[in-house]
């Protein structure tokens, strides 16, 4: 099977590629680096030659202001235009769970814009929300980093090994399209402070987590469970403990 992957050059999209390829089927790797450009739609048509099935693992540059958002916007029709010419047969993408939930978020809402697009489109299509990676907790830690404290709201997440992700989005492109979205999150539910904790002892870095319910996440404050994803959701196999040892490890 002849398959586009949108955003191959980053973390999912690498791995994503190589688990398609590995299984024997023709991958086209898109990507700016690659000079397909997804914004301006430059090589998008050539890449999507002949593909069956594309998925998007596109992702914004910058988190703020609007950028997000036009990027999401320009990006993901350009892809749907280019499937619909070359006839795609399944247009798989990725998103974020509670991405309906956190529209006061400028990405979270460029991430429900982009759903929409998806939804609203000809195109038969899967949506895969996953919740956020172990490999971005260094950046979740980031967010509330104030010298040698760090305050983190207590919200419960289910964090997710990124081969996980791939795994599974490796296994949906080879089906058919739901029409419909579904999600994938982690094996342990913890507060978003706690994980922070975890990930700073495992790397024996000293900085303090306060726990800080007004803390802001991606730009919106957090309540409930928004960050959880919804029953009947897959359920990852690998601890935050095992992937923690195995990327100290590595």
């Amino acid at each position: 099977m002849k398959i586009m992957v949108a955003g191959a050059n980053g973390l999912i999209g690498t791995q994503l590629a190589a688990d398609l390829r590995r299984s024997g089927h023709d991958v086209t790797a898109a990507s700016l680096s690659l000079g397909v450009d997804t914004v301006t739609g430059k090589g998008l048509e050539a890449a999507m030659t002949g593909a069956e099935v594309v998925v998007d693992v596109t992702n914004a540059a910058s988190f703020g202001d609007n950028s997000a958002l036009d990027f999401f916007k320009a990006s993901t029709k350009n892809l749907l235009a280019a499937a619909a010419e070359a006839r795609v047969r399944h247009y798989l993408a990725l998103s974020i769970v509670g991405t309906p939930r956190l529209v006061e978020s400028d990405y979270f809402r460029a991430k429900a814009v982009q759903e929409n697009l998806i939804r609203a489109s000809a195109r038969p299509y899967t949506i895969l929300r996953s919740t956020q990676f172990y490999e971005f907790i260094n950046g979740v830690i980031d967010i509330g980093a104030e010298g040698n404290v760090v305050r983190l709201p207590p919200a419960s997440a289910r964090p997710v090994a990124a081969h996980e992700v791939a795994a599974f989005l490796a296994e949906l492109a080879t089906g058919d399209p739901l029409g419909n979205i579904i999600e994938i999150g982690g094996p342990e539910q913890f507060g978003i402070d706690d994980i922070a904790r975890i990930y700073l002892a495992a790397n024996e870095d000293q900085r303090q987590v306060i726990t800080d319910p007004s803390t802001s996440y991606f730009g919106v404050e957090l309540t409930g469970d928004v960050l959880l994803p919804h029953v009947g959701a897959r359920v990852a196999t690998q601890k935050l403990s095992d992937w923690l040892y195995r990327s100290m490890a590595a």
